[in-house]
């Protein structure tokens, strides 16, 4: 018996076809968007209230700053235990002469001295809606440009479809949008959508659909100039011009690319508009920095979580003075990486001990390639956005500065997949850097000609961090509620892994519950 097709299973279809644009203009169509929700206000605690109230914060990243920040300002006396000599945790970018570690390899990067030759090795972009990393970054004056995410001029490699060839994402998605475009036109033409659309619905569909997929007068799709023309260049030039024929259906079907890297700028979290500090993304980590450095106490490696009364006792110890000692504090925000924290001693109870033990991180890899020249650019007009390739290393990112600038530092490699990223993390430095270009230069041919230099970050291997981001599907709610003085910040106490915005919100609802705490007496 065949299922009766709903608004919500045609529209469903259409996503698994089309991807999220196409349901987006769909429901545009049929008229059925609702409100947008908007986001919580940050902490405002009186002035004060804190006073006489100690609070011990595990790990200067982002997190424990802004917890630092915003408890301080109250008048709570905060303490920041950080294990490495710097700020920002996660969020590394590096210049020339940065020296780095990972657990059995050390890294001196050899790019040049221009401004705009860096590297985030950890977080590089933030969605124009993670309004609280924003708001920051205007409270403390933190200068933005636009990050570049999706670039129709980048392109899609996949090696046993199109003889090898990467394709520009503007002929992969205009063709697909055609051919999807025309085969739903023909079901609406069918009749096959009666008992779910009116007749009215039917035909503002069709015209929806001869639009967005630029589909001819008889609705069927042979090519679009969207995709682009025939020869080297991409618009018509003085003359009129050949719209190149599209792309074969079968091997666009064969192809991974569908799967998700053609709506991968769909999700939310991908959306444009998004942004970069200018310089570099380690700007918002200096800010907070200037501002509550001085309660940073660094080379101090946590080695217990005690209970202590009604408060906290935290052991470690001291790198400077090669000696162990403690600090004990009302409550404690604890930041530090699950998979860090579940081989400390602690006090936790045993459902925060399962929480910990339970939470998985990914093991990203990012190796960054400085080129002599910006071939990207001159050769194939991208500026910013990603390529993809089937091949490990996944993607290859353009800078979205610099433009025109003589040399330039592209994202050779984001790996994230466990398989790739054990085989990259098992390389020597030295070894990433030419696995990577290898497996760019099927992307880009001659590319090892134009790469001079490179560094990368196997974050699996990186001390006191043990992982780029915690696995979505084994966050615990757990870490997300107070367990007596412990509170749990970071993006592992949040809905949103890997983002520097979740890190914040979770510094913002310890703050909120240690305020709680404090007024209840």
């Amino acid at each position: 018996m065949t299922e009766r097709m709903t608004k919500r299973t045609f529209l469903r279809t259409v996503g698994a076809a089309a991807g999220a644009g196409a349901v987006y203009q769909t429901m545009q169509t049929l008229g059925l968007f609702g409100p947008v929700v908007a986001q919580a206000a940050p902490p405002d605690l009186p002035a004060g209230s804190g006073r006489g109230k100690r609070v011990a914060i595990l790990g200067a990243g982002i997190s424990g700053m802004v917890a630092a920040w915003e408890l301080s300002k109250a008048g709570y006396r905060c303490e920041i235990l950080e294990a490495t000599r710097r700020v920002g945790g996660r969020s590394l970018t590096v210049r020339a002469g940065d020296v780095f570690d990972e657990e059995d390899s050390r890294q001196k990067v050899g790019f040049d001295r221009p401004g705009h030759l860096y590297a985030n090795l950890g977080p590089a972009r933030i969605p124009h809606h993670h309004t609280t990393l924003l708001g920051y970054c205007r409270e403390f004056a933190i200068p933005l440009e636009v990050f570049t995410n999706d670039n129709r001029a980048a392109l899609f490699h996949n090696r046993d479809r199109f003889a090898g060839k990467p394709q520009t994402g503007r002929r992969v998605r205009t063709d697909l949008r055609g051919y999807v475009a025309e085969l739903l036109a023909k079901a609406v033409d069918r009749n096959a959508l009666d008992d779910v659309l009116t007749a009215e619905d039917k035909e503002r569909v069709l015209e929806m659909l001869v639009r967005f997929g630029g589909l001819d007068s008889e609705r069927r799709y042979a090519g679009s100039n969207r995709g682009g023309y025939r020869g080297p260049r991409v618009n018509a030039g003085l003359e009129a011009g050949e719209v190149a024929a599209p792309l074969d259906l079968d091997e666009l079907l064969r192809a991974d690319f569908w799967r998700y890297k053609l709506h991968f700028s769909d999700f939310l979290n991908q959306n444009p508009t998004m942004f970069q500090p200018v310089g570099g993304m380690d700007a918002i980590a200096e800010a907070f920095r200037k501002r509550v450095g001085h309660l940073v106490r660094y080379r101090r490696v946590v080695s217990e979580i005690r209970r202590a009364g009604d408060g906290a006792r935290v052991v470690y110890r001291d790198g400077y003075r090669g000696r162990p000692a403690a600090v004990e504090a009302d409550y404690v925000v604890c930041t530090l990486p699950a998979p860090v924290l579940a081989e400390i001693a602690n006090d936790f109870s045993a459902d925060v001990r399962a929480a910990v033990a339970g939470t998985k991180f990914l093991p990203s890899v990012k190796i960054a390639l400085q080129a002599r020249r910006r071939f990207w650019e001159e050769d194939a007009a991208i500026y910013g956005g990603i390529s993809w390739t089937d091949r490990d290393v996944t993607q290859i990112w353009y800078p979205a500065h610099g433009y025109h600038g003589r040399k330039g530092v592209l994202m050779g490699a984001y790996i994230w997949s466990a398989e790739p990223c054990m085989r990259y993390a098992a390389m020597t430095p030295d070894q990433r850097i030419r696995a990577a270009v290898a497996e760019g230069g099927e992307v880009h041919p001659g590319y090892a000609d134009e790469i001079e230099t490179g560094v990368s970050m196997a974050w699996s291997k990186r001390p006191f961090q043990k992982g780029a981001w915690p696995k979505t599907d084994t966050l615990p709610a757990r870490l997300r509620e107070p367990d007596g003085p412990f509170h749990f910040a970071g993006d592992q106490a949040s809905a949103l892994p890997g983002w520097q915005e979740g890190a914040a919100l979770a510094a913002h609802a310890a703050v909120e519950a240690i305020a709680a705490r404090t007024r209840a007496g």
